[in-house]
Protein backbone atom coordinates (compact mmCIF):
# COMPACT_ATOMS: atom_id res chain seq x y z
CA UNK A 1 0.00 0.00 0.00
CA UNK A 2 2.83 2.41 0.88
CA UNK A 3 4.67 1.66 -2.38
CA UNK A 4 1.51 2.29 -4.35
CA UNK A 5 1.18 5.63 -2.58
CA UNK A 6 4.75 6.56 -3.52
CA UNK A 7 4.17 5.65 -7.18
CA UNK A 8 0.97 7.71 -7.44
CA UNK A 9 1.98 10.98 -9.09
CA UNK A 10 -1.42 12.57 -9.64
CA UNK A 11 -1.12 14.76 -6.53
CA UNK A 12 2.36 15.89 -7.52
CA UNK A 13 1.11 16.83 -10.96
CA UNK A 14 -1.67 18.96 -9.48
CA UNK A 15 0.85 20.74 -7.25
CA UNK A 16 3.14 21.38 -10.21
CA UNK A 17 0.27 22.89 -12.20
CA UNK A 18 -0.59 25.07 -9.22
CA UNK A 19 3.00 26.30 -8.95
CA UNK A 20 3.12 27.06 -12.67
CA UNK A 21 -0.13 29.02 -12.42
CA UNK A 22 1.20 30.97 -9.44
CA UNK A 23 4.42 31.86 -11.25
CA UNK A 24 2.51 32.99 -14.33
CA UNK A 25 0.27 35.14 -12.12
CA UNK A 26 3.26 36.77 -10.45
CA UNK A 27 4.83 37.50 -13.84
CA UNK A 28 1.59 39.03 -15.15
CA UNK A 29 1.21 41.26 -12.10
CA UNK A 30 4.83 42.41 -12.33
CA UNK A 31 4.47 43.14 -16.04
CA UNK A 32 1.19 45.00 -15.58
CA UNK A 33 2.73 47.10 -12.81
CA UNK A 34 5.68 48.05 -14.98
CA UNK A 35 3.52 48.91 -17.99
CA UNK A 36 1.07 50.80 -15.75
CA UNK A 37 3.83 52.94 -14.27
CA UNK A 38 5.21 53.71 -17.72
CA UNK A 39 1.79 54.65 -19.06
CA UNK A 40 1.07 56.79 -16.03
CA UNK A 41 4.24 58.83 -16.50
CA UNK A 42 3.52 59.18 -20.24
CA UNK A 43 -0.02 60.44 -19.59
CA UNK A 44 1.27 62.84 -16.95
CA UNK A 45 3.73 64.22 -19.50
CA UNK A 46 0.99 64.59 -22.12
CA UNK A 47 -1.32 66.24 -19.58
CA UNK A 48 1.36 68.73 -18.61
CA UNK A 49 2.06 69.56 -22.25
CA UNK A 50 -1.61 70.03 -23.09
CA UNK A 51 -2.27 71.98 -19.88
CA UNK A 52 0.57 74.43 -20.49
CA UNK A 53 -0.63 75.15 -24.04
CA UNK A 54 -4.00 76.51 -22.89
Amino acid sequence: MFLRFLKDESGATAIEYGLIAALISVALVAGATTVGSSLNSKFDSIGTTVGSGI
